[in-house]
């Protein structure tokens, strides 16, 4: 189960103006809350999930694998990640929003490796929430206090929140936790909060 928390930000000045771009609305992390669907990686690292562990980790965090189309629909907004993974039906590939000579061949798409025989091979994890769509947002507020469905009480099991804080470049975003409080573990793999600082959740991961 994933699970974020209450907390604050304190943002820029002056947001920005964002705008849509042959269709797609660019620089961004978890656009219009990214359909749903979002990005998973073994918790020993990338490229450590079989085809029946991939499935596992997204049905244990409430959704599945996400079919070809509905990655699509998340890339069409902005989801940007330079990591292959399984989706539905045996499927691997990867969304490519921004064409770059060491992502994606230098084109954009979905990079589809097929449905693959060999359902042993390693890969990362497409997963699809619908919960995802019904927690989070899109924020340009100078200063703005957001938190988990609820709040003060507690969020439900397999809640997925997505917060995308839109700002210029140059500008720098501040959060402040003002509660903060989920499942005890260690090790950080309950329930958790991941901060990014790009539209690809794989190099713009900043901590959890």
């Amino acid at each position: 189960m994933i699970a974020l928390l209450f907390f604050s930000a304190l943002l820029w000045d002056e947001a920005g103006a964002w705008g849509f771009k042959d269709g797609v609305l660019h620089n961004s992390i978890w656009l219009e809350r990214a359909a749903g669907v979002y990005h998973r990686e073994a918790r020993s690292g990338k490229y450590r999930l079989t085809y029946a562990e991939a499935k596992a980790v997204c049905e244990y965090e409430g959704g599945h694998l996400a079919t070809y189309q509905q990655l699509e629909a998340a890339r069409k907004i902005g989801f940007h990640v330079c990591a292959a993974g399984w989706m539905a039906k045996g499927r691997v590939g990867y969304p490519i929003v921004k064409a770059g000579a060491n992502c994606g061949f230098g084109k954009t798409g979905i990079v589809d490796y097929g449905i693959r025989l060999n359902r042993s091979e390693r890969w990362d994890a497409y997963c699809y929430n619908p919960n995802g769509k019904e927690c989070g947002g899109v924020f340009t507020d100078s200063r703005h206090v957001f938190k988990s469905p609820g709040f003060p009480g507690e969020y439900e099991n397999g809640q997925v929140c997505y917060w995308h804080i839109r700002v210029r470049f140059g500008q720098r975003i501040q959060l402040r936790f003002l509660d903060f409080d989920v499942e005890e573990d260690p090790a950080c793999l309950a329930d958790f909060l991941e901060v990014y600082d790009s539209y690809d959740d794989v190099n713009g991961f900043v901590g959890r």
